[in-house]
Formats: structure tokens, C-alpha cells, sequence
């Protein structure tokens, strides 16, 4: 076998290999150690349980760790941070990729520049007991929706950029306003970019719990992933291996199922909105 025949091969081979490593050994740590009693699970490891009891594990983290409050919570926090992020992103993009001046071109570096600074917690803070709106879920969806709008920025003018702009002007000529143009012709050709930053704000807003511990500061209106540490911190779920990993799994499987549908989607709208 010659040299780009080994290469050919090695190269998914290798590429297995680290999914494996990175994604498969984390993942079947957390499925079976969910399906053990708690005695198998005091010590998490890569073993079949003994015992399998799966439903009660899973029956217990619902009833007894809130998950369906924590449920209701992410959804009213990250679906408006989604819509906001979605609706001013292209907004900006839009201008940003039409218009051409110093002005622009510093406003535009100004707004992408959230790809490389990280978010000041403690001004983070400090700005939203300023506002009145701390430990609040508007405040969490100011802070998702500024932290993640950097991203949609980036990929949506990248987008826009590619797009005849004599779609636009044959719009205006038969009298469509810049408000008409906007909705009705630049949304719909952003469809791809829109469900790429959708499905990447979401996994991102779903399992953040950083954030939320120092804007929310958990109480009733806390997230899945910060009510997961505040059980798991708690008595109810001490050294309970079994119910946290039952917990992570069915708080994971909204966000598993997105991907697994919209990971074509995903691939294409990075691909139109940075490579184009």
C-alpha cells in the first residue's frame, strides 16, 4: 500500500479515534452511570451496572430535582435571547454589508470584536443593578443576547456579502420601502445563517450555567444547568452519582435532538456566512 493510500485512511481513522476519546468515553460515562443504584454509582466509572434501573433514576431527578421548573426557566430565557439575537444580528448585518465607509468599517470590527474579548462578569453585574434588572430572567436575556450577537454579526454579513445586490434594487424600484427589503427579501435568503446561529446560541444559552450563577443567582427563576448545581450542591443529591448523571442526560436531550436534525444546516450556514 503506497503512502496517499495510508494517508487516506489514516486520517478518519484518526479523526474516530479523538471522537472517541473526546465525545464517546464522556458519554457512556454519563448513560451508564445514570442506569446504576446508587451504591454502583458512588464511585463513577466505565462499567456495565450490575443492576440496571434507569426508570427510577430518571423519575427521580424529574420529580424530586425541579427539572421541569428549570425547564420552563431556560425556555423563557433562551427563546427571546434567540429572537434578539437573530433579529438585530441581521439588522446590523445588513447594514454593515451594504454600506462601505471608515465609520462602518470601525462600527463593524467594534461589534465582532465579542468573538475575542470575553464578557466582564463584574461589570456584567454591576450595569444590571444599575438598570434594575439583576437577578431578573431580562437580565439574563440582555446578557445572552449581548454576548452572542458578536456571533451572528460575523456570519451574517460574511452572508449578506455574497448576495446580489439587484435583488434589492429592483425591490426598491418596484416601491418596496427599506422595511419591506429587509423582511421580505434579506430574511428569507438568510435562512441558512439563521438556523446555523439559532441552533449555536441555543447550545450555547442551554448549558451555560456560569453566566447564570452570577446573573440569576439561582432561586425560582433558575436555569436547568445552574438548578442541576444548586441540587447537586445540596443534601438531596450528595454523592448521588446515579441522579446527577440521570439529570445531565435529560437535560441534554433537547439540545442532542436540535443538533442531530439541524447538523446539516450547521455545516452549511458556517460555511456561507465565513468561507463565501
Amino acid at each position: 500500500m503506497n503512502l496517499p493510500a495510508v494517508r487516506h485512511l489514516l486520517r478518519p481513522a484518526t479523526v474516530l479515534v479523538l471522537a472517541l476519546v473526546t465525545i464517546g468515553i464522556p458519554l457512556w460515562l454519563v448513560l451508564v452511570t445514570s442506569a446504576k443504584p446508587q451504591g454502583e454509582a458512588i464511585k463513577p466509572n466505565l462499567t456495565l451496572p450490575h443492576h440496571w434501573q434507569p426508570g427510577t433514576n430518571y423519575r427521580t431527578a424529574l420529580a424530586e430535582g425541579q427539572m421541569w421548573r428549570g425547564f420552563l426557566n431556560s425556555v423563557l430565557v433562551v427563546v427571546p435571547s434567540v429572537v434578539l439575537v437573530l433579529l438585530l444580528g441581521a439588522g446590523a448585518a445588513w447594514i454593515f454589508a451594504r454600506r462601505k465607509g471608515r465609520l462602518v468599517a470601525a462600527a463593524y470590527a467594534l461589534s465582532i470584536s465579542g468573538l475575542l474579548l470575553p464578557p466582564a462578569v463584574i461589570t456584567i453585574v454591576m450595569d444590571l443593578r444599575q438598570l434594575g434588572i439583576a437577578n431578573t430572567q431580562p437580565g439574563m436575556i440582555a446578557v445572552y443576547t449581548g454576548m452572542y450577537l458578536s456571533t451572528a454579526i460575523f456570519f451574517m454579513t460574511g452572508f449578506i456579502r455574497t448576495l446580489p445586490y439587484e435583488l434589492e434594487e429592483a425591490a426598491r424600484i418596484d416601491g418596496a420601502s427599506s422595511w419591506t427589503v429587509f423582511w421580505r427579501i434579506i430574511l428569507p435568503l438568510l435562512r441558512p445563517v439563521i438556523a446555523t446561529a439559532t441552533i449555536m446560541v441555543m447550545l450555547f444559552a442551554w448549558s451555560d450555567v456560569f453566566y447564570a450563577f452570577f446573573v440569576l443567582g439561582g432561586g425560582p427563576d433558575a436555569t436547568l444547568p445552574l438548578n442541576l448545581y444548586q441540587v447537586a450542591s445540596a443534601a438531596l443529591y450528595l454523592n448521588n452519582w446515579h441522579l446527577i448523571f440521570a439529570y445531565v442526560a435529560l437535560m441534554s436531550l433537547p439540545m442532542v435532538a436540535v443538533f442531530v436534525v439541524a447538523q446539516r444546516r450547521i455545516i452549511s450556514g458556517i460555511t456561507n456566512g465565513a468561507v463565501k
